[in-house]
Formats: C-alpha cells, sequence, structure tokens
C-alpha cells in the first residue's frame, strides 16, 4: 500500500487523477466531484484517507443537512450524496479497508414525472455541451448529432440508432421505421443534416450501407446508455433538471411545435404516434403542407 497523502491538495489530486484516468469520467463531472470533496474535508476536518474512510452516518447527515440548508434541492441533494458516497469508497481502498462497507443513508425521494420540455437554447446548448465534453472530437459529433436527430427531427433514440450507412447522404427528409413498424417521413432542418454529415466525415469506421450509421468507440452499433450518460453529465454543468434527458428532446421537439402553431394531425404524423381511429387520417397530409408546417412552426428553423 502507497504512503497516504498528507495534505488537503494531495488527498484532492489523488481524487481527481481516480475520477479522470481511473473512471474516465468527464472534465465537468471531474470538476463537480472534486468540488463535493473539497466541501466535506472542509466540513468535517478528515484530514488523511483513514479519517475519511472512518465518516460515519451521523457526521453525513449533519454535513448535507447543511448544504440542504444553503438551498440546494433534492436532485442536487441526492447527487451530493453520490459523489459522497464514491469518495469515502475511494478513501476506504486508500486506506486499506478491505471490508469497503459504506454508511447506510437514504437519499432524498425525487418525484418522477412525465418528461418536461426545455427551452429551444437549452437544446441546443445540450447538444453542444455534450459535444465539447467527449473524450474524442468524433463522438461529440456522434453525440450531438443523434441529440439533434431527436429535438430537431423528433426521433426517438431508438429510431435514431437505427439508422444505416444507407441513409447518407441526408436530404430535407428521412423515412423512419418507428414502433410497430410504422414508416413515416420526417423533415430534416439544416442544422440536423449539417450535425449528421459532420459525424460521418469524423468517424474512424467505414459507414457501410448495411451496418449502423452511429458507431461506438470500438466500432459496434452505439447503445443507448451511452447518449443517455453523456446528456445527463452535460445537463448537470447547464443546471437542466434531470427530466432533461434525450428522449426529453423528443417531448420538446413536439412541445414547441404545438406551441408555433402546428396542427395535431402534422405533428402526431412527424412524431409517428399511433392513432385511435384510423390511421388514413394520416395519409392526406402530403409532404409538402409537412414540410412547410414544421419549417414554419419549428423555433430553430
Amino acid at each position: 500500500m502507497t504512503t497516504p497523502p498528507t495534505t488537503r491538495a494531495d488527498l484532492l489530486e489523488s481524487w481527481h487523477e481516480h475520477l479522470a484516468h481511473g473512471r474516465r469520467l468527464s472534465p465537468h463531472t471531474v470538476r463537480a466531484y472534486g468540488t463535493t470533496a473539497a466541501r466535506l474535508l472542509d466540513a468535517t476536518g478528515a484530514a488523511d484517507w483513514a479519517s475519511i474512510a472512518a465518516l460515519d452516518a451521523r457526521s453525513l447527515r449533519e454535513h448535507l443537512a447543511t448544504r440542504r440548508l444553503a438551498g440546494i434541492g433534492n436532485v442536487s441533494a441526492a447527487r451530493e450524496l453520490s459523489a459522497i458516497r464514491g469518495f469515502i469508497a475511494f478513501a476506504k481502498t486508500q486506506a486499506g479497508d478491505t471490508a469497503n462497507t459504506l454508511p447506510r443513508m437514504r437519499g432524498p425521494r425525487i418525484k418522477r414525472g412525465l418528461p418536461r420540455p426545455v427551452t429551444p437554447d437549452d437544446a441546443v446548448n445540450l447538444a453542444a455541451l455534450v459535444a465539447d465534453d467527449a473524450q474524442q472530437a468524433w463522438i461529440g459529433a456522434r453525440d450531438r448529432a443523434v441529440l439533434l436527430l431527436m429535438y430537431g427531427a423528433g426521433l426517438r433514440i431508438a429510431e435514431a440508432l437505427s439508422l444505416t450507412g444507407a441513409d447518407l447522404p441526408l436530404g430535407e427528409t428521412l423515412r423512419v421505421t418507428g414502433k410497430g413498424s410504422k414508416q413515416r417521413v420526417v423533415p430534416l432542418l439544416p442544422i440536423v443534416r449539417q450535425a449528421v454529415d459532420a459525424y460521418a466525415a469524423a468517424c474512424p469506421w467505414p459507414l457501410a450501407r448495411d451496418q449502423a450509421l452511429f458507431r461506438g468507440a470500438k466500432g459496434g452499433p452505439l447503445a443507448q446508455g451511452m447518449v443517455q450518460k453523456a446528456a445527463a453529465r452535460a445537463r448537470i454543468v447547464l443546471g437542466l433538471p434531470a427530466t432533461a434527458t434525450p428522449h426529453a428532446l423528443r417531448h420538446s421537439f413536439a412541445t414547441h411545435l404545438l406551441g408555433n402553431g402546428a396542427d395535431l394531425r402534422s405533428l402526431q404524423e412527424l412524431l409517428g404516434h399511433a392513432s385511435l381511429g384510423s390511421t388514413q387520417i394520416y395519409t392526406q397530409v402530403d409532404a409538402a403542407s409537412l414540410l412547410e408546417t414544421y419549417r414554419r412552426a419549428h423555433p430553430r428553423s
């Protein structure tokens, strides 16, 4: 076992190294977790790995209670508790605590509701920050393209990830196969086409017509969880609510179009929602009318 650091700066530096290189977290997350650890050290007076590892539930409750009095909400408190648990777990390994048991604490109850729409600027900023925060430029371009397909075209995340190389190059519209194998045609804004083009140009893997368009770091099809994690890190930095998930971007797409004058029939066609009545109603919306409705109503057009 290595000699434990003896200064506050050494403790925090080791924690930063673990987060950045051991867990490969984003710089923004590393900074946030580092700030949480620094606050814990200041509040408890813990000065080495052993004293951090020995912190009990009572000490942590007192610290978190002080944080709640400072005005943080349930989501922030839950995030802070998670960071503290990780810091204590790391301290236990550094102190040679083989039991590795953590203080038992229940986090705040977070109400789960329907996805709330984010503003147009927040949607675009979320996609931009995900791109800036990525470990590699092409991965950032990939995640930005996926998120803009969800907000700019109303795609489900599974629909975006089901696209193949055969869908390139993108035009003004895209044929999407949704739930129940139902196909629909969605218009594409220039910002969406440009984002996908930028990803395709940067992707290090050949984008064959019969293979997934969006690739993981090792070349396989991109998993939904990777996009969700990237968006989760970015929304923390932007101060967006926990409901600002990738799927909420699709919800925002619908809400913003409806609020800007899109009619329900066109909106249902764009989203690929099943109708309680006859689906023939959607065939009456011709492509030209649909494209004009989309361009007139979407706040980023």
